[in-house]
């Protein structure tokens, strides 16, 4: 491994539900800053439940057992706890970002998409807001398709802009670490290139967090790859070493079609 902070560090982590789906059990795992960290795996192995650990998306779910330390380092030098029941889960929210498989975009205007955040923050200079717009539709790789019609329905974008405008919306609020879940599932081929090639550019500013629709996709995409299996993590390594030669034969099976 290389010497790159950690910007999130897992420990011992336990999760079970009530009904008895997808859990994790002592996943113990560090995420690199700066970086695209990709869990991969077969469907209920544990990588969608991890990244609503990270949101806290949990909590609007019923729970039977959270255990295990979750630390944030933030930009700032202080860690924050996030699975402290008195922590501020909407500060930490907009620290840690969260986009979706199916982009649900606001019954707004395109602009309007990426002001709402920052106007419910208390941001409220015009100047602010527009530089937010511009800053974020950049970095999502929207900008040139959609800045003659910023005032026209989010709806009328096509889907796999609605996902970069998705994309774009977690980062106007400038957050420290962007989960995504299987964003690109839904997209044809040349929207998928396009979010995969603005994800090396954000890690540059961001930490991000993805859960692959391929391992495929993981491959092309993983500085550091963690192969989720059951609600354990079997094995976790840089991302060309794991895709190249896993040590783990669970993995090597996997990667190689053998099952999944």
């Amino acid at each position: 491994m290389d010497t790159k902070r950690n910007k999130i560090v897992t420990e011992h982590l336990d999760l079970q539900y009530s009904d008895g789906t997808e859990s994790l059990r002592d996943i113990n795992l560090d995420i690199p800053e700066n970086s695209i960290s990709v869990l991969f795996g077969p469907a209920g192995g544990g990588k969608s439940s991890y990244l609503r650990v990270l949101n806290r998306l949990n909590d609007l779910t019923s729970v039977i057992k959270l255990s295990g330390k979750v630390h944030l380092f933030s930009n700032s030098g202080d860690f924050i706890d996030i699975l402290n029941p008195k922590l501020d889960v909407t500060n930490l929210r907009r620290r840690v970002g969260m986009v979706f498989a199916r982009p649900v975009v606001l019954p707004m205007s395109i602009r309007q998409n990426l002001t709402y955040g920052l106007e419910i923050a208390g941001e409220r200079k015009k100047s602010q807001l527009d530089q937010a717009v511009e800053r974020s539709l950049k970095q999502a790789a929207l900008w040139e398709e959609v800045k003659d019609r910023l005032d026209d329905p989010a709806v009328d974008l096509s889907g796999g802009q609605q996902q970069r405008l998705c994309i774009a919306r977690s980062l106007a609020l400038e957050p420290e670490v962007l989960l995504l879940d299987e964003p690109t599932s839904g997209l044809d081929p040349i929207s998928t290139g396009k979010v995969e090639a603005s994800l090396q550019e954000l890690k540059k500013i961001y930490t991000i967090v993805l859960v692959p629709h391929s391992v495929q996709q993981a491959a092309r995409t993983a500085d550091y790859a963690a192969f989720f299996l059951q609600g354990e993590l079997v094995e976790y390594a840089i991302g060309k070493e794991m895709f190249t030669n896993p040590k783990i034969k669970q993995t090597a099976d996997y990667i190689e079609g053998r099952f999944g």
